[in-house]
């Protein structure tokens, strides 16, 4: 029997420790969450609200594989984000939900917690993806700047009663040359 892989490891970077979201994150996620600015590329343009972003936080807590970053430095909240849909015949896995707080844009933030996280994924799959909204420019830059190759096509993901477009980006372990 295969034994199921760790989706909730705490990975530490020089910048950032990845540990498992817990329900104590809640004030702090959301207070980086509510900047209406995080969400305007990204399908879900409302996830700022109180409401809507409760929702995403309790699917995030539910997931039982999702993370909540940690800048070292201050030892503060920056951003989120969680793996989801393993699929051990494929041997793929995702890599989704993301958020970073403005402060932290552009720098080496994202690359550094996707490289942690990409590092722990590629000791149980070989393929990691990234759904982006098909219109999310800012996301879709950072994908392949880590490294990320598009794949054909449009997909479609629902979020509340509507279908949204996304691109699909995919990492190999074969391929994945981390930024240094």
């Amino acid at each position: 029997m295969e034994k199921a892989p760790d989706l909730q490891p705490t990975l530490e970077g020089p910048r950032v420790i990845v540990r498992p979201m817990i329900a104590e994150d809640w004030e702090h996620m959301y207070a980086i969450a509510a900047d209406p600015l995080l969400w305007e590329q990204h399908p879900a343009k409302n996830r700022y609200e109180e409401v809507q972003f409760r929702e995403y936080f309790e699917a995030a807590m539910a997931s039982k594989s999702a993370f909540t970053f940690i800048e070292k430095a201050n030892v503060s909240i920056i951003g989120s984000s969680r793996y989801h849909g393993y699929d051990s015949h494929k041997s793929e896995i995702e890599i989704g939900w993301s958020f970073l707080g403005r402060d932290y844009w552009g720098g080496h933030y994202n690359g550094e917690v996707k490289k942690l996280m990409l590092k722990h994924a590629f000791t149980f799959v070989e393929t990691v993806v990234f759904w982006v909204g098909a219109d999310n420019l800012r996301s879709r830059k950072a994908g392949e700047k880590i490294g990320g190759k598009l794949r054909d096509g449009i997909q479609q993901r629902r979020h509340g009663d509507e279908l949204f477009d996304y691109v699909v980006y995919e990492i190999t372990r074969e391929g994945y040359n981390p930024p240094s």
